[in-house]
């Protein structure tokens, strides 16, 4: 049986996650991988309620970021031991559309909270369980912020926040990747889809035991 593998995206609203994601399931089932992708918030009841209530309740209009921070880190605690865990300890190629970088720069470089109070929550919630890789795709934040508004849907909380925010979250996730560049490949994101997921791929493969 393969080993599990744990993948994360990350990246700012605009970048291509979803894309990048579909394309890099298809391929590793096509390659005989089992694969399941999980998102966050969510990817358990208990985190889909969560993620219904940080993203489009009318309730959450008023939330505070501490607030905001410790929702995140219950779905994450909750996903973590009920669906990743297992899925890792059955050989499954397991693929997160978000993780903890998120909260790191969205709550703590975005948001503006103590990145030691950020840091230690995340800690607790995914329970030592680091990605072994982590995606930032990284976009120009007004490319990204009209990429956002030309889909001509209904934004959510967080795809609703002004360009200056967006700026800080992409500052905020080039940092991470400075601090930890073994496990975050910053992926320029502004070229075709099919370039950005060759490129991807070419980091996975470099994982001797992922595929």
């Amino acid at each position: 049986m393969s080993a599990g593998f744990l993948l994360s995206f990350e990246g700012s609203e605009g970048c291509g996650k979803s894309t990048q994601i579909r394309l890099l399931r298809e391929r590793l089932e096509n390659s005989g991988r089992k694969v399941e992708v999980l998102r966050e918030p969510g990817g358990t009841e208990v985190g889909e309620s969560i993620r219904h209530l940080l993203q489009h309740a009318k309730e959450g209009a008023s939330m505070t970021p501490e607030a905001e921070l410790l929702l995140f880190a219950a779905s994450r605690a909750q996903i973590v031991r009920e669906k990743i865990r297992p899925l890792l300890e059955a050989g499954v190629f397991v693929i997160l559309d978000r993780f903890l970088d998120s909260t790191t720069v969205y709550q703590g470089h975005a948001r503006g909270l103590p990145l030691e109070s950020v840091n230690a929550i995340n800690r607790f919630a995914i329970g030592g369980m680091l990605p072994q890789l982590t995606i930032l795709l990284d976009l120009d934040t007004k490319a990204a912020w009209q990429r956002i508004h030309a889909t001509g849907r209904e934004l959510d909380r967080m795809e609703s926040q002004p360009p200056e925010f967006f700026e800080k979250v992409r500052q905020g996730y080039l940092e991470v990747a400075r601090a930890e560049p073994h496990r975050v490949q910053v992926v320029d994101a502004s070229a075709s889809p099919e370039a950005v997921h060759e490129f991807i791929w070419k980091l996975i493969t470099a994982q001797t035991d992922a595929v």
